[in-house]
C-alpha cells in the first residue's frame, strides 16, 4: 500500500481488507461502473500510476469546475486499485445518478476494437465490486450495480442506451455495455465471487437523517465535550447517515462503534423506492414545474420534505409525486 499526491494505491487483498475495515458514514446503494476511455492502456506504462490519477483530477478540476476527483476508485491494467474522491462525498459521475452511489472508473477504453482487458484487470473489476456490495449489503442486481451507458447525458434519465448515451463503461466490457450484457456476463462473476455470501443491508437502523450542516463532525461520545473519532472525515451537507441509537439528542451512526453526532444539524429523511415503469422528476411539487430529469422502477430515493402529496428527494429541488413511492 502506497499514498502520493493525496491518493492511495493498493493490490486487490489489500483493498478487500481495507474496505472491510473501513468507517463510512454516508450511505451507500448504488455502485457505477465506467471506463476512462482516455487515458487508455496505451498511456500506461506499469509505474504511472499517480501520475495518471492526478491528470485526471487536474482536469476534472480545471476543465469541469468540479471540487476533486470524479471517481472514488480507479482500476488498473495489472489490477491494483487507486483512491479518488473521498468515500463521504458524492461522485460526480452520472447526472441525476450520484446521490448514494460509489464511481469505479475502469482505466482503459473497451469499446470493441479498443483495449483487450487483461486478466489481471478482470479479476480487479469482478472482486472490486463484490468487496463493494458486501461492505455496504447492496444486492447484485442491475437496479444497483449500474453502467454509465444506462443514462442520457442531458437528462439523467435511464434509458439503457435508447439515446444519447455514452458507450461508457464500453461496447466490450464484459461482453457489451447494455442491461442484458450485464445481467448474462458481469454480475454473476460478481455474485460468485462473493462466494455464495448475499450482501445483507445494514440491521437494526431505527431510521435515517441527512446532514444539514456544512460539515458534521463524529464524535467517540454523545456530547460535544468528547474526542472526534481519528481516522474518519466529518459527514458532508446533504449525505444520508443511518441512525442506530438515540442519546440526549445525539444519533449513533455505527452498528458496532461508538460513533455519534448532533442530531441537531440533521433531518429525519425516509427511504422510499419507486414503482412506476417511469417516474417524471420536476423542479418543484406540481405539474407545472418544469421536468428536469426521471427515475425508473425499483430505484431507490429518500424522501427529505413533503408538500400536497408531492416528496422533494434531494437537497436541491427535485420532487416526485408521493402515490409512485413505496
Amino acid at each position: 500500500m502506497t499514498s502520493k499526491l493525496g491518493f492511495t494505491k493498493m493490490d486487490l487483498q489489500e483493498f478487500e481488507t481495507w474496505i472491510s475495515n473501513l468507517r463510512v458514514a454516508r450511505t451507500i446503494l448504488h455502485i457505477q461502473e465506467h471506463h476512462t476511455w482516455s487515458p487508455s492502456y496505451i498511456n500506461f506504462k506499469g509505474n504511472n500510476h499517480f501520475d495518471l490519477q492526478q491528470g485526471m483530477k487536474s482536469y476534472h478540476v480545471s476543465h469541469n469546475g468540479w471540487m476533486d476527483i470524479g471517481q472514488h476508485f480507479t482500476t488498473f491494467p495489472d489490477g491494483t486499485i487507486l483512491t479518488g474522491r473521498s468515500l463521504e462525498n458524492t461522485p460526480a459521475c452520472i447526472l441525476g445518478f450520484n446521490t448514494n452511489a460509489i464511481c469505479i472508473e475502469n482505466l482503459g477504453d473497451f469499446d470493441t476494437g479498443k483495449d483487450l482487458m487483461t486478466i489481471e484487470h478482470t479479476n480487479t473489476i469482478v472482486r472490486l465490486t463484490a468487496a463493494l456490495c458486501k461492505k455496504f449489503g447492496i444486492a447484485v442486481n442491475s437496479d444497483n450495480v449500474v453502467y454509465h451507458h444506462w443514462f442520457n447525458l442531458t437528462t439523467g434519465v435511464r434509458n439503457n442506451g435508447t439515446g444519447n448515451n455514452k458507450t461508457c463503461p464500453g461496447t466490450s466490457f464484459f461482453g457489451g455495455n447494455k442491461v442484458e450484457n450485464c445481467n448474462q456476463n458481469f454480475l454473476p462473476l460478481v455474485s460468485a465471487a462473493l462466494n455464495g455470501a448475499v450482501p445483507q443491508p445494514a440491521q437494526n437502523i431505527i431510521k435515517y437523517v441527512a446532514v444539514t450542516a456544512d460539515s458534521l463532525n463524529i464524535r467517540e461520545d454523545a456530547n460535544a465535550q468528547s474526542k472526534k473519532i481519528r481516522g474518519i472525515e466529518p459527514a458532508t451537507l446533504g449525505a444520508i447517515l443511518r441512525i442506530y441509537e438515540e442519546k440526549n439528542g445525539w444519533y449513533k451512526i455505527s452498528a458496532s462503534q461508538q460513533h455519534w453526532v448532533n442530531g441537531s444539524f440533521t433531518k429525519i429523511v425516509t427511504r422510499a423506492t419507486v414503482n412506476a415503469t417511469t417516474l417524471n422528476v420536476r423542479s418543484g411539487p406540481g405539474t407545472n414545474f418544469p421536468k428536469v430529469s426521471a427515475l425508473t422502477k425499483n430505484q431507490e430515493v429518500f424522501i427529505v420534505e413533503e408538500s400536497n402529496g408531492w416528496c422533494k428527494i434531494s437537497s436541491d429541488n427535485k420532487w416526485v409525486k408521493k402515490e409512485f413511492l413505496n
